[in-house]
């Protein structure tokens, strides 16, 4: 199986009024092809801090990430922001979008910009079309994007993670600011795109979210506490219980 993200011996220090917060300290872990992996912890643990670190989002004070065998500690800030527009996506619990494009603009917008598709924008928008009915938002292709639901506009914003075709899939607190009707309809689409075959890494408060997942990784203090595999035979409401037991017993 390929190693899609690696992370050796990762820190992130801020420095705060003159003080030094080392917010991760030498983590490290691995994200293989089409896993789907939990990160969990209290509040301040890292949790945001990893994801946008490894991602090429934020820059890492020591260690050494590895994406698709390539070390972004070593590329220029152009190159990062060539892998995270083209092989990368994002999901995030504020749900960033352009307040004066349509749902649809809004989603093709990253395959517009990128430069490894040569492909015309009628193509692209078609792409954009067939990800929107897949995950059931095609009639709101045209509406401003106050004008569709929370839970809609989450599932446009996985439908514009997708457009490029990524190798992983960010998310962080992806469910955070939805109710729970919606919540559970936006993780069982990234279960269906998981499925077939997109990795994904979620950062997530939320047990029954990190359920879904095939790993999750419990992080305290900016250290990996431990890691636990999720039975994926187990129904889901096995698979929450089993996962709330272990964390339990990590002190969560």
């Amino acid at each position: 199986m390929n190693t899609v993200l690696e992370a050796r011996d990762l820190c992130k220090t801020y420095i705060v009024n003159k003080r030094q917060n080392n917010v991760l300290r030498n983590v490290s872990f691995s994200v293989n092809e089409g896993e789907m992996i939990g990160i969990m912890g209290p509040s301040g643990s890292g949790k945001s801090t990893l994801l946008y670190t490894v991602s090429g989002m934020d820059k890492m004070t020591a260690g050494e990430v590895f994406f698709c065998g390539k070390n972004l500690s070593a590329m220029r800030e152009k190159e990062l922001a060539a892998a995270r527009l083209e092989d990368m996506g994002f999901i995030f619990q504020q749900m960033y979008m352009m307040k004066n494009l349509s749902v649809l603009d809004n989603i093709i917008l990253p395959a517009v910009r990128a430069a490894k598709h040569h492909e015309s924008n009628k193509k692209i928008a078609q792409r954009g079309r067939e990800l929107m009915k897949r995950l059931g938002i095609a009639e709101i292709a045209g509406n401003d994007i106050n004008e569709v639901s929370g839970g809609q506009l989450q599932r446009a914003c996985i439908c514009r993670s997708m457009i490029n075709h990524p190798k992983i899939i960010f998310a962080d607190e992806p469910t955070g600011s939805l109710n729970r009707t919606s919540s559970e309809e936006v993780m069982e689409e990234l279960a269906k795109l998981n499925a077939d075959g997109t990795t994904m890494m979620i950062v997530t408060h939320d047990v029954k979210v990190a359920s879904r997942c095939g790993k999750v990784l419990f992080i305290v203090d900016g250290n990996i506490k431990g890691e636990y595999v999720i039975d994926s035979g187990a129904n889901l409401r096995d698979r929450e219980r089993s996962l709330n037991h272990w964390l339990m017993e990590m002190g969560w």
